[in-house]
């Protein structure tokens, strides 16, 4: 499968709000062999990616933006329904996010890919307070938090809360995952704020998960007093 020139297809299709023009894109690269997993690793990531990059230069327009976003989150649900569901790994992910319609749509796809991988997901998104982040984790306890696509302005937060977790000694066993989002912009900043894990694709924080479940910051990586610098306002 050609993954570039379906990319090419179907970004002005995104772009113009063309849905069936979309789906009909769609719907002969799974006919020619193509799987749910492998449209959203290797077209669906990589268009989101490059509209929020033109977005941010202002190099698209906003109702582009908005039409693209939209039809996107609609093929990538089509996408997550046919998602091959492994056996369950026993682990939980609890996983928050910027408050944008591409820091949701790029989180969802994580959530989606995780929970077809065999973990047990809730996902909620952006917008919650750092305080209900705080009290759900030690409600819930998960083997996980995941903070996936968040916003240059979550950034000294995302360290609070990792500093505090880590202080008071809540869910010592839990694993804290970043990605995307100002973390593949700044980079060195998931390691800086103390993250466990980290990764820039959906396709490499699932395998990452998967493969070091046991995989922690080392004591030198402690934020309390740091200086984050410019990358903070990346």
């Amino acid at each position: 499968m050609n993954f570039e020139a379906m990319k090419e297809r179907l970004f002005p299709m995104l772009v113009t709000g063309d849905r069936v023009g979309s789906r009909a894109i769609v719907a002969e690269a799974m006919d020619s062999g193509a799987s749910a997993e492998d449209l959203t690793h290797e077209c669906y990531w990589p268009l989101l990616d490059m509209i929020n990059t033109l977005y941010r230069q202002d190099k698209m327009a906003s109702l582009a933006h908005h039409y693209s976003t939209r039809l996107l989150r609609s093929l990538v649900d089509q996408a997550q329904a046919n998602y091959k569901q492994q056996t369950s790994r026993g682990r939980s992910i609890m996983l928050f996010c910027g408050e944008t319609e591409v820091d949701d749509l790029a989180a969802q796809m994580v959530a989606d890919l995780a929970e077809a991988d065999g973990y047990t997901v809730n996902f909620g998104g952006g917008g919650v307070s750092w305080d209900e982040i705080m009290n759900e984790v030690n409600t819930r306890t998960p083997d996980v938090l995941l903070l996936f696509s968040s916003a240059a302005v979550d950034a000294p937060n995302i360290r609070i809360l990792i500093d505090s977790i880590r202080d008071i000694g809540a869910c010592p066993g839990m694993q804290i995952a970043v990605g995307g989002g100002v973390f593949n912009r700044a980079e060195g900043l998931a390691q800086e704020i103390g993250a466990d894990l980290w990764a820039s694709t959906p396709r490499e924080l699932v395998a990452s998960l998967t493969a070091n479940p046991d995989q922690r910051a080392t004591p030198d990586q402690r934020t309390v007093g740091r200086r984050r610098g410019d990358a903070m306002a990346a």
